[in-house]
């Protein structure tokens, strides 16, 4: 029998599905962070080889039965980074004696939309520390909106929402700005009380700005009002780009499925986008993933061997 390895490497752990050739999930496991750019291509390659390894031995698997592993992976939705982690995995398994058939790398959102769909026409919009809006057409043409980064984009997302939480609470500190409920929320949390705490925490201790997202929700449920100014601002911010994608793609009805901890669980800042897409972009339709991210890799190296991608 021949096998599938998907694995879905994030930004905090990785995911990696064993499936069957009549693409039947078999197997299932989890490791750390595969963000190659941050951690490097070797800690990277390891946490995969172990993965893949896992799943072999747990079930009998040999070598020669895995038809292909494809690694949808943050940080390779260019090519280059792609192409090289791609060799450096090779070369990783070849140092183990495992020399696999087939190896494809691709973006985590091009393995997220793969698996949504299953092949079809439609988008994801991913929502967690960063953001994007990934689509195909009837014709299998790819497009994407977004995910230019911190620096020049993430509207939407985590770290945008931190970012202006926290500089609410600057303002609020100096008296720029008007009192907050996230003061006292960032106190609870971080101990951080006054203007010389946020700048050491910031600039010298590497604080986590997408870490503060949750609280500028909860200060949005407690009345907040800058708090719900802000989810306000981004979620108008995701409008724009459906209606990018909406004319890139040219179809009258658009499936959109919602990836990523901010916009696929029920919270003050996913109801308001739902709210808000309902009534102001009806030929939008919200649909749920029929397919986790790491199945979605699964189908795509049984969709690229067969020609279809």
């Amino acid at each position: 029998m021949k096998y599938y390895i998907g694995l879905d490497g994030g930004g905090t752990k990785t995911h990696c599905v064993l499936a069957n050739d009549k693409k039947e999930k078999v197997y299932e496991c989890y490791g750390g962070p595969a963000n190659f750019l941050i951690l490097g291509t070797e800690t990277v390659t390891q946490t995969l080889y172990d993965l893949v390894k896992e799943s072999m031995q747990k079930n009998n698997v040999r070598y020669g039965e895995i038809e292909a592993i494809t690694i949808g992976a943050t940080g390779a939705g260019r090519k280059s980074d792609a192409d090289r982690l791609e060799s450096e995995f090779r070369k990783f398994c070849q140092s183990k004696d495992f020399k696999p058939k087939n190896v494809f790398v691709d973006s985590d959102a091009r393995i997220a939309l793969e698996g949504a769909f299953s092949g079809r026409p439609g988008c994801i919009m991913i929502a967690g520390t960063g953001s994007i809006l990934y689509g195909k057409d009837i014709k299998g043409r790819l497009y994407r909106v977004g995910g230019f980064g911190r620096f020049l984009g993430d509207e939407g997302s985590g770290y945008m929402i931190g970012k202006k939480g926290l500089i609410a609470v600057a303002k609020a500190f100096d008296g720029r700005g008007e009192t907050t409920i996230m003061q006292n929320l960032l106190f609870n949390a971080s101990n951080i009380n006054t203007p010389e705490e946020l700048i050491t925490e910031i600039y010298k201790n590497n604080y986590d700005i997408a870490s503060f997202a949750p609280l500028v929700l909860q200060a949005a449920n407690q009345g907040d009002v800058i708090a719900r100014k802000i989810l306000d601002e981004e979620v108008e911010e995701l409008l724009l780009h459906l209606v990018a994608i909406k004319r890139k793609l040219l179809l009258n009805v658009i499936e959109v499925s919602l990836v990523g901890s901010l916009i696929s669980n029920p919270n003050f800042f996913s109801n308001l986008l739902l709210e808000k897409v309902k009534t102001k972009m009806p030929e939008i339709r919200i649909t749920s993933p029929e397919n986790n991210p790491a199945m979605g890799a699964v189908l795509y190296s049984v969709n690229k061997l067969a020609g279809l991608i």
